[in-house]
């Protein structure tokens, strides 16, 4: 296969610092997009990676980032702006003629959701399939990594339970890890790919029971669910000074979620990356740390 180079935004962040890491082990060059110089950017220049700083909200800034690539994976955070952020990465992509794009969006992208964030993606997803950009769409599930985040970790660590408004809904959680394999692999070899949109989940789809029982097992003690209210949520993720935009959305997709739209189990990334992605236990097992500060 021939080495090629490819550009990763949202290059220190879950999905992009395991893609940078399978791309250059593959023997390819890896241009990271990073918003700053600091030590996690310092840490994908010692693996071998390109630095460039910049923002998907200046024109000039994509422009310039994607000039000499062959391909390029596009990850936006959720908050305002993604259309935006979409249509200069679509047209720097096409003045760069790069082979593909793989871009992040999620498994809640419709253009009726209730989320403006999720709305937000599926317009993005428009617009890169109007440029004629050659495209490849994700639509992950809840990452695995949601446990981590504080407003479920401190519950888990500190009380022993989850308490979300996912009523009886299910999903099969999925490592941003296994997410970049799949990145890596579109990345490199796009021709069976290009038009596609693919569903990431793990590999076992459960309850929020179920979940918290993985988890308990692997860390020895008993973990409950506790279902909460939507107004309850709100409240809860407000204590952690969330902006407005990311809790709107944190509450839509709970209401999605009851409603099975997070819902099914990985038929794509062991298929196309010839390994299954890993459990909640894997999961926890690897991040034990993290659930015993």
């Amino acid at each position: 296969m021939q080495a090629r180079k490819f550009l990763i935004t949202g290059a220190t962040g879950k999905t992009g610092v395991h893609t940078i890491r399978h791309l250059l082990e593959g023997g390819h060059a890896v241009r990271a997009f990073v918003h700053r110089e600091d030590a996690r950017s310092e840490a994908l220049r010692e693996l071998g990676a390109e630095i460039v700083v910049g923002d998907l909200l200046e024109h000039d800034d994509v422009i310039r980032a994607l000039d000499g690539v062959d391909g390029a994976y596009l990850c936006y955070p959720v908050r305002p702006g993604y259309i935006q952020a979409a249509a200069y990465f679509a047209d720097a992509a096409r003045r760069a003629g790069v082979e593909v794009v793989v871009e992040m969006s999620q498994i809640s992208a419709r253009e009726d959701s209730k989320s403006h964030a999720a709305r937000d993606h599926w317009i993005a997803e428009r617009v890169l399939d109007w440029s004629g950009v050659p495209v490849v769409h994700i639509r992950p599930t809840f990452f695995s990594e949601w446990f981590v985040f504080p407003w479920v970790r401190d519950q888990i660590v500190q009380e022993g339970k989850i308490t979300l408004p996912y009523g009886a809904g299910r999903h099969a959680p999925i490592a941003a890890e296994d997410q970049a394999r799949l990145i890596a692999a579109v990345l490199t070899q796009p021709a069976d790919h290009i038009g596609k949109t693919y569903t990431l989940c793990g590999p076992v789809e459960l309850s929020q029971q179920e979940i918290a029982d993985e988890i308990g097992k692997e860390l020895g003690r008993t973990i409950v669910y506790e279902p909460s209210s939507i107004d309850a949520y709100r409240a809860h993720l407000e204590k952690f000074g969330l902006p407005e935009f990311l809790i709107q959305h944190f509450l839509a997709i709970a209401v999605d979620y009851q409603n099975g739209i997070f819902a099914g189990q990985d038929g794509v990334i062991g298929e196309i990356t010839g390994r299954a992605p890993q459990t909640v236990r894997d999961f926890v097992k690897a991040n034990r740390a993290v659930f015993e500060q």
